[in-house]
């Protein structure tokens, strides 16, 4: 069968390429390395599959980010901005209508958060798949590893290790045939992402921007006691320092002490931040505050309020009034101050000390947990490289490149899938 387009790989971006260019009546093959497309897909969102947001266009761009933001010179080539004319294309009600339409009811959640009612991320990749399988016009050939993609004699040639039968292949295609490659960024690797689209693009011009892990836990230097491990922190706020100034503040969200650091939703966006930060060679101080609600002052009146009232009781047993116990190992250790003292001889320089360590405890960032953990892949191709309408390479004409593969990632909350499925049906509409 001669194909008008070929997909190379089965993740949320290939699969959305696939199905919109196939509803256009394109003839496609889509190359999967894996035994089954769509592995990572069905384990996002811890199963549940967060694909999308509601909020506003305008309020979702803040939350996508890129390596190379503010370095280039030409406008609309960096982070949420790049992605104005895909998102005006095919953005959260498009993407929502399109999993509807094929039976998948939908719930939004706190945050925006949109889901599966099902709570089940494989109704998405059936929905997908689904949409492949019936359609006459679409090949799928899985266990094929593509190794490069090259032109040769006036035709794309695309080399593969088919381990299914452990032969060598060789696919030739006129060069009328557009070739989307969607092969994924560099985490969860034991779902098939293995960084080699980053490899291919190099070979065929590309920049790569250094791919690093993103939305990951973010290690300290600080022993975190076993009592915490496992903890979890409800409405609190996390900031990154650098030299002692903020070069992010969260939300106020919820946070998890893991055995070497810090985990959780409001850690992982920051880790958007600290990864490429940290990679760098800078030194960063991650600054959690216990009690955001209540300015410094604020919390300095409640303290002096609390002591006048409960003057007798020892400050080891009067931290419960203003922490988890689980904190207390924690907070000992830190705030100097004798675990036997009676509240009402607490003194003003030890009261203050108690306050600014509720609103800023300090945990020196030393690195991130690795790609086995990371949720997406901060990194990739230049966007300077690529048309932010199409997909299209600007420097090999008729290939295309989405999803992961991109210099882009976002914050939790199902920005990163938007990402891919709008690229994805970017290039699927171009081809």
């Amino acid at each position: 069968m001669e194909y008008d387009v070929v997909v190379v790989g089965g993740g949320a971006a290939g699969l959305m390429a696939a199905c919109t260019a196939a509803q256009r009546g394109r003839h496609v093959l889509l190359l999967e390395k894996m035994d089954q497309a769509g592995r990572k897909l069905r384990i996002t969102g811890k199963g549940r599959c967060n694909l999308t947001n509601t909020n506003p266009l305008r309020d979702t761009l803040p939350h996508i980010g890129s390596s190379t933001a503010g370095t280039t010179k030409k406008p609309g080539q960096s982070g949420g901005v790049w992605l104005r004319n895909a998102y005006g294309r095919f953005f959260a009600p498009e993407l929502m209508e399109w999993f509807e339409q094929r039976g998948v009811p939908l719930n939004t959640e706190r945050g925006n958060r949109v889901y599966p009612a099902s709570g089940k991320a494989l109704d998405i990749f059936l929905a997908l798949i689904g949409e492949l399988e019936s359609n006459p016009n679409v090949t799928i050939r899985k266990n094929t590893t593509v190794k490069s993609i090259k032109v040769e004699n006036g035709k794309w040639k695309v080399e593969s290790d088919a381990s299914a039968s452990k032969e060598f292949s060789s696919f030739l295609f006129p060069l009328s045939t557009r070739i989307i490659l969607a092969t994924g960024g560099l985490s969860y690797p034991t779902t098939g992402s293995t960084g080699a689209g980053y490899r291919i693009c190099q070979e065929l011009g590309h920049t790569i921007i250094e791919p690093l892990p993103s939305l990951v836990a973010l290690k300290c230097q600080e022993k975190i006691p076993q009592e915490l491990v496992g903890f979890q922190l409800r409405n609190v706020q996390l900031s990154i320092l650098n030299s002692q100034s903020p070069i992010f503040n969260s939300p106020i969200g919820e946070m998890t002490f893991v055995n070497d650091g810090l985990a959780g939703p409001i850690v992982l966006s920051a880790s958007r931040i600290a990864t490429r930060t940290l990679h760098s060679g800078e030194t960063l101080t991650a600054s959690l505050d216990l009690k955001p609600a209540l300015t410094p002052e604020q919390l300095d009146r409640r303290l002096l309020a609390d002591i006048d009232a409960s003057g007798t009781r020892i400050f080891n047993d009067a931290l419960r009034l203003w922490l988890p116990a689980e904190l207390i190992p924690l907070a000992l250790p830190q705030l100097h101050i004798e675990y036997y003292k009676r509240l009402h001889q607490i003194t003003g320089e030890e009261r203050r000390r108690l306050r600014d360590w509720l609103k800023g405890v300090k945990f020196t960032i030393t690195g991130t947990h690795d790609w086995n953990e990371a949720i997406v892949t901060q990194g990739g191709v230049s966007l300077s490289e690529v048309n932010p309408k199409t997909m299209e390479s600007r420097l090999v004409s008729g290939l295309y490149i989405v999803g992961e593969l991109l210099d882009l990632d976002a914050d939790t909350g199902g920005y990163n899938l938007q990402i891919a499925f709008s690229t994805g049906h970017a290039a699927g509409e171009a081809v």
